[in-house]
């Protein structure tokens, strides 16, 4: 299995830091949003989830509330 370049044990912090930065558009795009990307990927950036699962998290919430 070939290993992701985002995976956690991959990447230090300040890495995953700078790619959930280069997420946010630097327009208005999300204004009124009501998704915020550093609340969603914050187990990521700390290092306790991997995207995918930080993603799946955020689709079970999303299809439950």
């Amino acid at each position: 299995m070939e290993k992701n370049k985002y995976s956690i044990s991959e990447t230090t912090k300040e890495e995953r830091i700078a790619l959930i930065k280069s997420w946010i558009p630097d327009d208005e795009v999300m204004d009124g949003c009501d998704i915020d990307l550093w609340d969603m990927y914050a187990d990521y950036i700390n290092g306790t989830k991997e995207i995918a699962e930080c993603n799946a998290a955020f689709k079970a919430d999303y299809f439950t509330s």
